[in-house]
């Protein structure tokens, strides 16, 4: 009875809170933190001292995003999440947290530092948010769903219409709503708001379901854009706006639940539920299919996944590689040669976490030679965090080998339990940032620090507790102050070292 009465309190905490901050409007006028139920050990662990990670060649620079790390949710065009800047030791450290009633899935940096976010949820919107004070500065509305909507199945694991979005080399943001428009949005002069520049109207390709998932542009300047269902793959002409679309299947066949990664000579790297493929853009900017690869699958759809394929935008290396995680079970990383003829495509396909509990719904790290994955077995959406609950643990590293023909587990950490975050790792510091589920009644949640090298848990410091501190697939950040954000369901939450 505890159990339940404290799940249902819970439960109507964060709808209480959701409710203040949509009445609130944009959350503007007043600036609140999201509320927690009380306990929760604040502080595990110790301190770390930096151990920078050296020797790992850097991500080119995309011409047309904002500067690596400040892009957007996987920080380049590689889909590397990882930074070269510091993020925090643990020392003395300070949590601060912003009530929105919306989840800031994805945040981006603008070149004053602010932070650029879409948040869906309840105020669904880009905003513009100064990180010093936690608060917003200004919002632009999107479109998005009704509060009825959220209490359907599968509401909490759509990426669609919004949650990617990239921020570009003029600090403009470029989203893909839900309503089949691909918006660029630039700052007013005050950055109090934001100006609509360009309206790409895709309603007229895309059909009835088909919802936007991300949009990119390659390094020729093309946007690409891709929707979940059927399989879309697109192409933007920035100056005429003229569309060229391919479907790469029907219904559930060819599906795409996440973005993708564009390389350095126009590639662009996509994964459905069934393959990975290399496009390059043919006469007209049309979509064509360099290579594709068919990786391998259960055909389960695990506990923790959006569809029954992989769950990994996927994440170039240099030295000519792109890697995913397969649906097998156990579940693989698995890496291939980029290169348009070879005559051996895929380099290693690596087992990591347990049979029949383990997948990933959430880009892997790749540094170098060297990819971070973790589990997100169990996860189903809010409730399976709840009342003590919490999925189960798995952090692993895959290096390939130093002569390029395979690969290698280098660790796995088989006790941090960390639900959908997409975690990140810092070269400066050597620490993978993460955000962890405790399994105590209240229902804790942790930011997180592992050892780069050996995988070992470092810290863990008390963000909050109760639903609204769930994260639900929303990407770690960290900023070009140093402290770390990250989107929960009642908003945004901030962790910083003491000065």
């Amino acid at each position: 009875m505890e159990s339940r009465s404290l799940r249902a309190h819970a439960t109507r905490l964060a709808g209480a809170g959701l409710l203040t901050a949509a009445l609130t409007g944009t959350g503007i006028a007043a600036a609140a933190p999201i509320p927690a139920l009380p306990g929760g050990a604040e502080f595990l662990g110790a301190p770390a001292a930096p151990r920078p990670v050296t020797g790992i060649p850097p991500v080119p620079q995309h011409p047309g995003l904002a500067a690596s790390g400040n892009s957007g949710i996987h920080n380049d065009g590689w889909m590397s999440d990882t930074y070269t800047r510091p993020g925090p030791l643990g020392n003395d450290t300070r949590v601060d947290s912003l009530l929105l009633g919306s989840e800031c899935g994805s945040v981006a940096f603008d070149r004053a530092g602010r932070i650029v976010a879409t948040c869906p949820g309840l105020n669904p919107g880009l905003y513009l948010i100064d990180p010093a004070e936690m608060r917003v500065l200004g919002r632009y509305a999107l479109p998005g769903k009704g509060p009825a909507e959220f209490l359907k199945p599968g509401a909490f694991t759509n990426f669609g219409g919004g949650a990617y979005f990239y921020l570009d080399d003029q600090d403009r943001a470029v989203v893909g709503s839900s309503s089949g428009h691909v918006l660029v949005l630039a700052e007013n002069a005050a950055a109090d708001g934001f100006t609509l520049e360009r309206d790409y109207d895709l309603t007229g390709v895309l059909w009835p379901g088909e919802t936007l998932n991300s949009v990119l542009p390659d390094s020729d300047g093309l946007l690409w854009f891709v929707a979940k269902t059927n399989g879309v793959v697109g192409t933007i002409d920035p100056e005429t706006g003229a569309v060229q679309v391919i479907r790469l299947g029907e219904g559930s066949e060819g599906q795409i639940e996440n973005s993708f990664a564009v390389g350095v000579d126009g590639d662009v790297y996509i994964a459905t539920n069934r393959e990975l493929l290399r496009f390059d853009a043919g006469p007209g900017g049309t979509p064509e299919i360099t290579w594709r690869v068919t990786y391998g699958n259960s055909g389960q759809h695990k506990p923790g996944q959006v569809d029954d394929g992989t769950g990994t935008t996927p994440t170039l290396l240099p030295g000519g590689y792109v890697a995913i995680t397969d649906n097998s079970d156990p579940m693989n990383v698995v890496v291939y040669r980029t290169a348009r003829d070879t005559a051996q495509r895929e380099v290693c396909s690596v087992p990591v976490f347990a049979k029949g509990a383990g997948n990933t719904e959430n880009s892997l790290i790749g540094a170098g030679k060297s990819l971070i994955v973790e589990n997100n077995y169990g996860y189903t959406g809010p409730e399976a965090t709840l009342g003590g609950r919490t999925t189960t643990p798995g952090f692993a590293r895959v290096d390939i080998d130093d002569d390029g023909n395979g690969c290698h587990l280098v660790w796995t950490n088989d006790t941090v339990a960390a639900p959908t975050v997409v975690p990140k790792l810092s070269l400066a510091t050597g620490l993978i940032y993460a955000y962890t589920k405790g399994n105590e009644i209240t229902d804790p949640w942790y930011w997180t620090a592992l050892d780069f090298r050996t995988g070992k848990l470092v810290w863990q410091r008390l963000s909050g507790t109760g639903p609204q501190y769930n994260n639900n697939y929303a990407g770690l950040a960290i900023g070009p102050d140093g402290a770390a954000y990250l989107g929960v369901l009642g908003g945004l939450i901030k962790l910083r070292d003491g000065k």
